[in-house]
């Protein structure tokens, strides 16, 4: 298999300016039907602090971040960003549980810029080389169908970032692969979010409860994840190139929810 490795900023300054805003739209859509399913599941409610909708488009760069918080979900985050008429876009879906389970929080991201590009992963919330029973319940199940995906899809190229501390945030049944920006494509793409969205509200469901004295403990871990992973993404460089440094730290503090006004789960 193919390997990317490049930075986002690179791969979209060394490509022709092309109108990306057709596949923009069918993964925006493809959100919405995968939030819909979260939305069925879960009682959220929008943080007034979100930062909404802000730049200039269609005229120019924008982008919207709304965040949500609930009974059982600390953070919840539906975005996009970018400038399709001129061949970028980067768009999110995560959902960080509350410490009452130990589920792992689900991550999705989709990029145009102006290939087509996908990171889904269920983020630890414990040591997988320390814990195996953890392991074995939630990433033993997906390799098998990690491992398909891999062997039977030639088009799909593995992207490695360039930043250490993102390739170490991922589990090792991530999916992050760039691929042609083609209908067929976007149609896998969707079949495995579907699906892996799917299991993820499965293993919420079946849950056991995290006891009341280890959740300060995991509600402080799980806040270090996302924050660190917010405030080190590479493509926040394309936050600063379209709104400058003071509007990208505060969409930043929209990812990982420095600026709530909402309680997280009691």
């Amino acid at each position: 298999m193919n390997e990317t490795l490049q930075h986002v900023e690179q791969m979209l300054d060394e490509s022709p300016v092309v109108d990306v805003t057709e596949t923009f739209e069918r993964m925006r859509d493809l959100l919405a039907e995968l939030k819909a399913k979260i939305d069925a599941r879960f009682e959220l409610s929008l943080d007034p602090a979100s930062p909404g909708a802000y730049g200039s488009r269609p005229d120019g760069p924008g982008g919207r971040l709304d965040a949500y918080a609930g009974p059982e979900v600390d953070w919840m985050v539906h975005s996009w960003l970018g400038d399709p008429t001129a061949g970028f876009a980067n768009l999110h879906l995560t959902v960080w549980l509350g410490p009452h389970i130990r589920v792992p929080h689900l991550g999705i991201a989709l990029l145009v810029w102006p290939e087509g590009w996908f990171y889904q992963d269920f983020l630890p919330r414990a040591g997988l080389t320390r814990d195996a029973g953890y392991f074995d319940r939630y990433y033993t199940p997906s390799e098998a169908g990690w491992l398909a995906f891999r062997e039977s899809n030639p088009d799909f190229t593995w992207f490695t970032s360039r930043a250490a501390f993102i390739r170490a945030s991922l589990s090792p049944t991530a999916f992050c692969y760039s691929f042609p920006r083609e209908p067929a494509h976007l149609d896998t793409v969707r079949g495995v979010l579907h699906e892996r969205v799917d299991r993820w509200l499965t293993w919420v469901d079946e849950a056991e409860p995290v006891p009341v004295q280890e959740r300060p403990a995991l509600a402080a871990a799980d806040l270090a994840t996302r924050r660190n992973i917010a405030e080190r993404d590479p493509a926040n460089v394309m936050g600063v190139r379209y709104f400058g440094e003071q509007e990208t730290e505060r969409l930043v503090r929209g990812l990982w929810g420095g600026d709530r006004t909402l309680p997280g789960p009691a």
